[in-house]
């Protein structure tokens, strides 16, 4: 696991969480007014498909007790300035990534260790959090909802071409050409949008091929001896991956370049590809188009062992209280009654995620049951792109290396990008 970074100052709490948090953007702020007698807790959610579910859960913990009132706040306020001015939500339902890790590194939230719920949570979930950063021995943020994605398949092109579902590489690859010798798209991608590439051809390439956490924590701890000569490099990891990424994407749709993601689900749902690189937000899109179209999905398998390929999962959403919260106590009620399993199960359910509890149950949409054994058995990874910075261009580099054909290139960029972010680090 990474180390805990050192305590960041003011400007390097900006300069680290500021690229992705700066710009979050939602709709609709409640009234932050206590009802009489009761403590009241600003509670800040940033996920806009949910806006409307979450608005509902806090009227039914307001209901359900009359000791604390929750406001709900999606509005479009800037989340840095809040911890610059003292003055951060009570509690927040956020997207943990990259940049949201550096809060934890910062030590300006609360340690939850001590709660129930804490312990509930299935470790390996709560180690996703660690990958990113750590604060000493303290547990900052509690995941609330794991989202799992992989290949999405049209399984009735699938049984009219006697294609199995592809455990190794090499069945995937002939999946592939016996699609397109049918005159079938073995893949569809698109291309026009770069986070598309990045969640989907890069991510499932190498995470079922690489240890994607132990390599960042083996680059991170490298220091500036980074580039693409180091012992420790994208080059020189990535390269197997790279390579059968291009050879994968060989096999797309020749207009991929100018699709974007609608353009995707529309085209998928009318059964226009065999395959598409996307997680369960799509499966809503691409039943619009098709109801009655059978969909399953499985983790990318990129070896020729069985059984070995692994889900990328993400924190969709995660729970944490600043330490400058006024109303510790408030928060931590709310949070608790958040994580109750029935509470936190009909969320996940609803939406097509995973609850991160212990005892969880399993998957229960058919479109996602294929992932669960990856799940079960904990064959699991957080995508490579999310642990780069956003200031290396990883998506245009993957425009490039699909439009090329050249996977060396791509990883010699990011390896350059990372060692002149490692130096200004460094200075």
């Amino acid at each position: 696991m990474p180390t805990a970074p050192a305590p960041l100052s003011r400007r390097a709490l900006l300069r680290a969480t500021g690229a992705g948090l700066a710009t979050a953007a939602l709709a609709g702020c409640g009234d932050p007014t206590s009802a009489a007698g009761r403590s009241s807790v600003r509670f800040f959610q940033n996920k806009p498909e949910v806006i409307e579910y979450f608005a509902a859960l806090v009227a039914e913990f307001d209901a359900a007790q009359d000791r604390v009132q929750a406001v709900h706040d999606s509005s479009q306020t800037p989340l840095v300035p809040q911890f610059v001015r003292n003055a951060p939500p009570d509690l927040a339902a956020w997207n943990y990534n990259l940049e949201v890790g550096g809060y934890v590194s910062t030590g300006v939230l609360t340690d939850l260790s001590d709660l129930p719920e804490a312990q509930r949570v299935d470790p390996k979930y709560q180690s996703l959090v660690d990958q990113f950063a750590r604060n000493g021995g303290e547990t900052n943020v509690l995941p609330y909802s794991v989202t799992s994605a992989g290949v999405i398949y049209n399984a009735r092109l699938f049984e009219q071409n006697g294609v199995a579902v592809p455990q190794t590489w090499s069945e995937l690859v002939a999946a592939c050409q016996t699609f397109r010798a049918a005159g079938v798209t073995p893949l569809y991608l698109t291309a026009q949008e770069v986070w598309t590439l990045q969640q989907g051809l890069f991510d499932y390439c190498t995470g079922s091929a690489v240890d994607v956490a132990g390599f960042f924590a083996d680059l991170r701890a490298q220091g500036t001896d980074a580039g693409p000569d180091a012992d420790v490099s994208f080059s020189k990891v990535f390269a197997e991956a790279a390579e059968k990424m291009v050879e994968l994407a060989s096999y797309a749709n020749p207009d991929s370049a100018s699709r974007a993601y609608a353009d995707g689900n529309l085209a998928f749902g009318r059964g226009e590809a065999a395959m598409y690189l996307q997680g369960p937000w799509a499966l809503g899109e691409v039943s619009k188009v098709d109801p009655a179209l059978p969909l399953g999905t499985f983790p990318l398998p990129m070896t020729e062992e069985p059984g070995q390929a692994a889900a990328r999962v993400n924190l969709d959403l995660a729970l944490w209280i600043p330490t400058a919260s006024q109303e510790q106590g408030a928060a931590r009620t709310f949070l608790q009654w958040l994580m109750g399993p029935k509470v936190i199960a009909r969320y996940n359910d609803d939406n097509l995620a995973t609850s991160p509890l212990r005892d969880a149950a399993p998957l229960q949409d058919p479109r996602l049951v294929g992932l669960q054994p990856a799940l079960d058995a904990g064959r699991i990874y957080q995508g490579a792109s999310t642990y780069v910075p956003q200031s290396i261009p990883v998506g245009n580099y993957l425009q490039d290396a699909v439009r090329t054909g050249d996977g060396g290139q791509l990883l010699r960029r990011i390896d350059e990008d990372w060692a002149r972010l490692a130096a200004r680090s460094a200075a």
